[in-house]
């Protein structure tokens, strides 16, 4: 996985501080790999400069950390590109809450992370990319969540679909060059944060404001405090289970326009290539116990 005509390959993965990513490094490192790790400033993280990791300072939502470090990467590669780039930075805890009570500030700081993030990252990394096709490639990382569409995640959930309408037009855009991305699915993943999802997802509906409680609580309480929690804990994957299904997508010499990571997102893969769009959400509706309107 790691030589190409003896050639050591080189990744950058942002987010690396860590979760997915950081694990990434890691086992990229461990391969072979020259992988440059895109680490938030000042934030906690495990990783040091080694003989196949260079960790390189980098705030998603900032154009000039963003620029800064495409510079420090482009100097340390000396004239060479980058094989593989994989946007995994991203956020969940913010703007949480069902739509009509979500904070406008918050969700635009939800896009300017995640989406925007994202944007900045391959506007400035492109042309290392390039520089290596044929052959090079670009994962975006999106969510099973714009599958399954979960209530009290919507504005998480317009960022993603958004991640995912990005992909597929540079599908079309970089074909030309050999390039080649993808939309890489995960579902839940049992984490220390998802270790906590039942007083997490409390927390955040307390957040929300009085009114907007009064009127979603008696038919959504339930589902975005208990069944969903309970969902994530009984089929959410482990770090280590993540990790070696994105491993195998790296592995594939073909990518599809979505890679599915998950044992709880893969059966929603292939229900949506079977099923009707209606005929989806009403089984979603189901699964999620989501009440019908009752007349009377």
């Amino acid at each position: 996985m790691a030589m190409d005509g003896g050639r050591q390959r080189n990744a950058f993965i942002t987010g690396a501080n860590i979760g997915q990513a950081n694990l990434l490094v890691k086992a990229l490192s461990t391969r072979g790999w020259r992988v440059f790790a895109g680490v938030l400033p000042a934030a906690p993280t495990d990783l040091v400069n080694g003989p196949n990791v260079v960790v390189v300072d980098q705030d998603v939502s900032s154009d000039d950390s963003v620029k800064s470090s495409a510079e420090v990467v482009t100097r340390a590669l000396d004239g060479a590109g980058l094989d593989l780039l994989m946007n995994v930075a991203g956020v969940a805890n913010i703007g949480t809450g069902v739509i009509e009570g979500a904070k406008f500030a918050d969700v635009q700081r939800l896009f300017n992370i995640n989406l925007f993030g994202q944007l900045r990252v391959l506007q400035a990394f492109l042309p290392l990319i390039r520089k290596n096709a044929p052959g090079s490639r670009i994962a975006n990382y999106s969510s099973g969540a714009i599958l399954a569409n979960p209530v009290g995640a919507g504005a998480y959930n317009m960022t993603k679909h958004a991640i995912h309408g990005m992909t597929l037009t540079l599908r079309h855009e970089l074909a030309p060059f050999g390039i080649q991305v993808t939309s890489i699915i995960p579902g839940g993943v049992l984490t220390a944060m998802s270790a906590n999802a039942h007083a997490n997802t409390r927390k955040t509906w307390n957040e929300q404001p009085e009114a907007v409680r009064r009127v979603y609580e008696p038919h959504l309480g339930q589902v975005m405090m208990q069944v969903l929690p309970d969902m994530l804990e009984k089929s959410g994957a482990t770090p280590e289970q993540a990790l070696a299904g994105t491993l195998e997508i790296l592995a594939k010499k073909k990518w599809k326009p979505m890679e599915y990571l998950g044992r709880d997102v893969k059966p929603m893969g292939l229900m949506r290539r079977l099923l009707s769009d209606v005929q989806l959400e009403a089984l979603m509706r189901s699964t999620f116990k989501i009440p019908s309107y009752k007349a009377g």
